[in-house]
């Protein structure tokens, strides 16, 4: 059997976090350590660790978690912050920096890292820019992979309420079937899917950067169920 992928988690309260601890449960091929500035629910089953610090210290909790792979689903919003360019920036752009860095200095091959759909550096608007700016100070922190995924909007139940993205989970069934093409990287995204294909990332060795938007997302799955497949096809005619 292979040895499991050890995966260190920040960001663990939120929609991505809870979804991916969820989609660890039962599963052998992963080792998964949350850091986490506070207590989190775990799921019925888990048998994960969660490591409890300051964020200033964060860089201790993800060298004991010895990650393989570090995965970042920080983020946060202007209204959460109050309205505080500077307080969103220092997690949405800053604190993933400073994740990214201390998993290079932990030993992690690979960064994961949920970004969002029409993440750019050109971008008017604030979160669109912060996103498009921590994407491309990812590409220079010296991962032999680097893998950015782009949803669309989260399916999910949160914490907090969001009234708008509320409103949104409504009706993105049926605006989905109205993106088509290029407009399809538009699409809304199951936070488990995103988990799951997270999880898959996680197994790929091939080195490199890699934006995933809907439909790449999509084929990383399809590769990993392949890739899980074939092995035990092989594992059956061996036995």
């Amino acid at each position: 059997m292979a040895k499991p992928v050890r995966i260190c988690l920040v960001g663990a309260t939120g929609l991505i976090g809870g979804a991916l601890m969820r989609a660890c449960v039962g599963r052998d091929d992963v080792r998964l350590v949350a850091v986490s500035r506070r207590e989190c629910a775990l799921p019925p089953g888990a048998r994960m660790e969660v490591l409890l610090a300051d964020p200033a210290n964060w860089g201790d909790a993800i060298a004991a978690a010895r990650p393989d792979v570090v995965v970042s689903a920080l983020g946060t919003t202007i209204r959460q912050a109050d309205g505080d360019a500077a307080v969103f920036r220092s997690i949405d752009h800053d604190l993933v920096l400073d994740c990214a860095r201390w998993g290079i200095e932990a030993g992690a091959r690979q960064f994961i890292a949920v970004s969002s759909v029409g993440a750019d550096l050109q971008a008017k608007g604030l979160y669109l820019r912060v996103k498009g700016e921590v994407e491309a100070a990812l590409g220079k922190t010296g991962y032999g992979r680097l893998d950015i995924l782009r949803p669309g909007l989260l399916i999910g139940s949160r914490e907090e309420r969001r009234p708008a993205e509320r409103v949104g989970q409504i009706v993105a069934p049926l605006a989905d079937l109205l993106l088509h093409g290029g407009a399809r990287r538009f699409r809304s995204a199951r936070a488990d899917f995103v988990a799951e294909v997270i999880l898959a990332l996680a197994h790929e060795k091939a080195r490199g950067r890699f934006i995933h938007e809907h439909d790449a997302m999509h084929r990383a799955l399809r590769r990993r169920h392949l890739a899980v497949s074939i092995a035990r096809s092989v594992a059956g005619a061996v036995d």
